[in-house]
């Protein structure tokens, strides 16, 4: 109908081919348009089966019924759904073959390519892969880029072993999706453990999603439907989910024993949150001190809270518009969000702290101290903020460093810590661009070996350091800097 080229869905009823939702849509019209005829009849089983309601991405492969208006996990006896699957493939395979030589082509005799890049005089391929958007999963893609980037903890995954799903007619066969052997045996763990490995392969092709987005359908209802999300809230949905999957142990081996065999990783960090260490505590995971005084006795309060990131409030003196008759005034730094967070402040009428000395609510102090540092500290700045009637938006630019961010002054015991580590290096930036939570679109930068990336969804270009530091970050990822060895006995 409208010739787009993208997203298309083919109808498994009468084959028709129409672009799916994310483009135009005509895919559910054509099951809308099929549904007019039967308003006024009664359905029979044979009717039903006429109805267009079952449709496959041509991409991915996925299959999906309007009428359920879900994902289908299942096929028919005779195995048709997987026989469509293959043909179509068949078909990319022997298109990608025809067009392989023209392409090879085209790229020895470019003299200028996007996908090149010249390091130390010699030409690097530049093998970043983009992300596919589902639909609004930009706030998915922006994170999912940003983890990957995290080499410690990309690695563990990586080097999982897959879950074994093969069995009985299927043996020998591509296994297109984990979830296509039933509801109950969806692995959050394997299918984020397949996206990462699809990344940085070096294909210029976008990886599609999609098996992972439907996991986190399953195990993460506030996600369903292709409305936009926090990709803030995402990120910590999801490691609570990963953290909860690797204790229970997977593919026969026990999280504990996967854990002893990286000795950086080890359970010794006593940082647990919700059970035993896995990988996410391990990486992520720090320690709050949380220190409370009531002011009309001055009895002391000490808690110890676990933490895999730490919200930080944009203080109110950075958050007006200025007008252009007005001076600017000093810039935000992430050093005055950090100070904000940890400086000492006074608890108001709504948030009395119940004093056990004097047996009631009464006013008093607050403040943080970090007792123990993680490998990668997540910083996410509060960039929405809820008013009477709607959520707003803070656009105020925050200057962040991209080299030795200084942890040790928010610290407990300073003096207990190395010389190197309380330094941390920028790994990964997510950017929020619009005005609302709920609109708008996220894009992340990523540095991998020596460069930086702009990740837009399936679109990668190389940057530049100057750039990402004019980002207005929404979520900050750092890495602890490595002592050098030797560094102790000077």
């Amino acid at each position: 109908v409208c010739r787009s080229n993208k997203s298309p869905w083919v109808c498994l009823t009468c084959s028709s081919v129409h672009c799916g939702r994310y483009v135009n849509g005509h895919a559910k019209k054509h099951y809308e348009d099929a549904q007019i005829p039967m308003t006024n009849h009664k359905k029979t089983e044979k009717q039903e089966k006429v109805q267009h309601t079952v449709c496959m991405d041509c991409s991915s492969y996925s299959t999906y019924c309007y009428r359920c208006d879900d994902f289908v996990v299942n096929d028919t006896k005779l195995g048709l759904v997987q026989k469509v699957r293959e043909h179509l493939q068949n078909l990319e395979n022997s298109a990608f073959t025809s067009d392989r030589h023209r392409k090879r082509k085209l790229l020895e005799n470019s003299s200028l390519n996007s996908k090149l890049l010249k390091v130390n005089g010699s030409t690097t391929a530049l093998c970043a892969t983009g992300l596919r958007n589902l639909g609004n999963t930009c706030f998915m893609n922006a994170i999912l880029q940003s983890l990957s980037n995290i080499q410690q903890f990309c690695c563990y995954f990586k080097e999982l072993p897959a879950v074994e799903l093969r069995n009985g007619k299927t043996a020998g066969r591509r296994t297109y999706h984990t979830r296509s052997q039933g509801d109950n045996n969806v692995s959050l763990v394997e299918e984020f453990r397949k996206t990462l490995c699809a990344l940085w392969q070096g294909s210029q092709t976008a990886f599609s999603p999609e098996s992972l987005f439907y996991v986190v359908w399953k195990i993460m209802p506030n996600f369903r439907g292709y409305q936009q999300q926090d990709a803030h809230e995402f990120m910590r949905y999801l490691l609570d989910h990963l953290h909860l999957e690797l204790q229970g142990g997977f593919n026969g081996i026990s999280r504990s024993v996967i854990l002893q065999e990286n000795s950086n990783l080890s359970a010794s960090n006593k940082c647990c949150i919700n059970g035993a260490s896995t990988v996410v505590t391990a990486i992520f995971g720090g320690i709050l001190q949380n220190e409370v005084n009531c002011l009309i006795c001055g009895t002391e309060s000490r808690k110890f809270d676990p933490f895999l990131d730490l919200s930080l409030d944009i203080p109110s003196q950075f958050r007006n518009k200025r007008t252009k008759n007005q001076e600017s005034g000093p810039m935000c730094t992430l050093r005055d969000c950090l100070r904000s967070f940890t400086d000492l402040e006074e608890l108001d009428e709504t948030e009395l702290y119940m004093c056990h000395k004097c047996k009631k609510k009464q006013k008093s102090t607050k403040k943080f101290w970090i007792q123990k540092l993680p490998k990668v500290l997540c910083l996410h700045l509060k960039r929405f903020h809820w008013t009477a009637y709607l959520r707003n938006k803070v656009d105020t630019y925050v200057e962040f460093p991209l080299r030795g961010l200084d942890m040790k002054c928010y610290l407990l015991e300073p003096e207990n810590s190395g010389p190197e580590s309380c330094l941390y290096d920028l790994v990964a930036v997510v950017v929020h661009h619009g005005s609302g939570v709920g609109s708008g679109h996220y894009t992340a930068y990523a540095a991998h070996e020596g460069r930086w990336f702009h990740f837009n969804d399936s679109t990668v270009t190389l940057t530049d350091e100057e750039t990402v530091g004019k980002a207005k970050a929404y979520i900050l990822f750092y890495v602890e800097r490595q002592a050098k060895p030797g560094a102790e006995k000077l």
